[in-house]
This record gives structure tokens, C-alpha cells and sequence, in this order.
């Protein structure tokens, strides 16, 4: 994706914002970053921060864990606004966007494996680690094959956001990742379509997360318009990594409740994601609780000073 520097201004509207972290293993500290810096976002805003749990993958679920999100955030002081909303709910509100997409003839059936599609790609692409779908199955799949996907059709054209961080973003999509899946085979949903429909269903306007899904985001807002969803703003925010720049698993620097693994260190590790984001907190402020932490980050919160670069997060 390229990128020109905008400025970091707070948008003037009042502001929904969300968190939606997947029940598929604890929260780690670059869910936290991630989780904090939403809140901070909505609320220096004035705004609504929503809890969504992202469980539209049941099989990787990990029984009480979404439990222990909830009491794990409860535990930092990151209290939501509303009910808990959850993707199982939402089965009915998917399958309408999907016959939407059908009807409109802007997805096909696609018949090709991971295998095929690697295969027939001419590179992978560093980018988002997506490999490019070439549209063998847009004409109609080969005789006999079995239906692994549902993709829709993209334009050839860039898709472009303005992202709070990191300015103006484009994407062509046609070239990366192609055309991509919103539904598998079996019927499960793909995360794509989903979000932008919940989203739309909470009335969420503001989409903080991590940069690892700034890749996602074009391929998001392609849907949205295809299917006349309101456009949330968006603001990446950098990820945290272990050492020599890795990327974090859902086993790496757990900050979960049920692990014991807080202890006596939240407010610690709170001030500590502040200054990861680089809001520049007091020294002190680790001897206060955690929504006193809160409270001192929603009023000072300063966009402008989010670095430009992840790394690791001492704690």
C-alpha cells in the first residue's frame, strides 16, 4: 500500500468505536495496546467504546475464554458501553448481505484449493501476506469441481482511505489479494464480510486496530460500498513484537486473567501501553488505579504523538 502524510486530527462527529478481540486464546499485550488505544480513541471523543467477541470461528474457540477477556479488560479498568455483542448472533444479518451480493451478480462460486491458488499466483505479496487470486473460477468453475469458496468481483480501480495515523491510504485490488472470499464452502462466513456487517449493525464509526489489518481494510470498505454500509473512519495503530521484530502469537506475553499472569502489575502495564503509544504518562501514574490511569490517558490522549513504528513493550 502507499501512504502520503496527512495530519492526526480527531474527527469532530460523536464517536462509536469498538473492541473485538476473538475467543480463540488470552489477551496479549498487543491486544491490550490494541484495546486501549480504542478506548482512548472514543472516549477523548466524547464517544461510545462497544465490545464485540469476533467467535464466528467456533472450532478454534477455547471454552471460558471469553469469559476471561471480559474479566481480563474489566481488570484494566476498560469497562464497555451496552450489552457484549457477539458474530454468532449476527448468522441472519450475514446471509442477507450475502444474497444481497449474489443477487447484484458480484460474487461467483469458486472451485480452486489453497494449493491451486499458490500455485498459479506469480509471487506471494509481503504486504499482507495474502496470496493473489489470479480469477481462474470468474467465468465458471471446471466441471466436476466442488464449491470451496464464494469471492466477490473487484474493480480494477484503487481503493482509497484516509487513516487518523497514517494517512492517505490506496489499494487496487484486482492486484492484491484479487478477488477475495466472503463465504467458504461450508457456509462459514469470511471475517471480511462479517465485520463490515456488524459493524454497521452497531453503528460503530471509528475502527481502531492494529496495523496487521491495514491490509483488510480497502477489501472492508469495498464491501461496504457494494453494499450501501456506512464507512467508518480508521486508525492502524503500530503492533507490538518480541524480540528481533516477531510477530506475537496467542501464546506470547499473555495478559490473561485466568492465567494469573496480571498479578499486581496492571497499572504498571497500563502506564506502560501509554507510553507505547506515546502519550508520555507521569512516572507516578503507576502508583494510581487503573481507572484513574484511564481517566488521566482519555484527557490527555494526543494522536499525533502515536509512533510511527511497533516494537516491544517492556513490562
Amino acid at each position: 500500500m502507499t501512504a502520503a502524510r496527512l495530519p492526526d486530527l480527531l474527527p469532530l462527529h460523536p464517536i462509536t468505536g469498538r473492541f473485538a478481540p476473538s475467543p480463540t486464546g488470552a489477551l496479549h499485550t498487543g491486544s491490550l495496546v490494541a484495546a486501549v488505544g480504542s478506548y482512548l480513541m472514543a472516549k477523548h471523543a466524547g464517544g461510545r467504546w462497544l465490545l464485540r467477541l469476533d467467535d464466528l470461528d467456533a472450532p478454534r474457540q477455547v471454552p471460558g475464554m471469553a469469559d476471561d477477556i471480559m474479566r481480563t479488560l474489566e481488570s484494566f479498568g476498560l469497562l464497555w458501553d451496552g450489552e457484549v455483542a457477539c458474530q454468532s448472533r449476527n448468522m441472519a444479518a450475514y446471509e442477507h448481505a450475502f444474497d444481497e451480493l449474489r443477487q447484484a451478480g458480484m460474487i461467483y462460486p469458486c472451485g480452486c484449493s489453497r494449493k491451486e491458488i499458490a500455485g498459479s499466483a506469480s509471487a506471494p505479496h509481503p504486504e499482507d501476506d495474502c496470496i493473489p487470486y489470479s480469477g481462474t473460477c470468474r467465468c465458471g468453475m471446471k466441471p466436476g469441481a466442488t464449491v470451496r469458496s464464494w469471492r466477490v468481483r473487484v474493480p480494477d480501480e484503487a481503493i482509497c482511505f484516509s487513516d487518523l495515523r497514517k494517512g492517505l491510504q490506496c489499494q487496487v485490488l484486482s492486484r492484491v489479494p484479487g478477488d477475495f472470499a466472503v463465504r467458504r464452502g461450508d457456509g462459514e462466513f469470511a471475517y471480511q464480510l462479517a465485520v463490515v456487517v456488524d459493524d454497521s449493525l452497531a453503528g460503530v464509526n471509528q475502527v481502531v486496530r492494529g496495523d496487521d489489518l491495514l491490509g483488510s481494510t480497502p477489501r472492508q470498505i469495498y464491501l461496504q460500498h457494494l453494499l450501501g454500509l456506512p464507512q467508518p473512519e480508521y486508525c492502524h495503530l503500530p503492533l507490538v513484537t518480541g524480540p528481533g521484530g516477531t510477530k506475537l502469537s496467542k501464546r506470547d506475553y499473555l495478559v490473561s486473567q485466568q492465567a494469573g499472569t496480571l498479578r499486581d502489575r496492571a497499572e504498571t502495564l497500563l502506564v506502560e501501553v501509554l507510553r507505547f503509544l506515546g502519550q508520555n504518562p507521569p512516572p507516578e501514574l503507576a502508583g494510581y488505579s487503573c481507572r484513574s490511569i484511564l481517566q488521566w490517558g482519555t484527557a490527555h490522549f494526543t494522536p499525533q504523538t502515536i509512533p510511527a513504528q511497533g516494537g516491544m513493550l517492556v513490562v
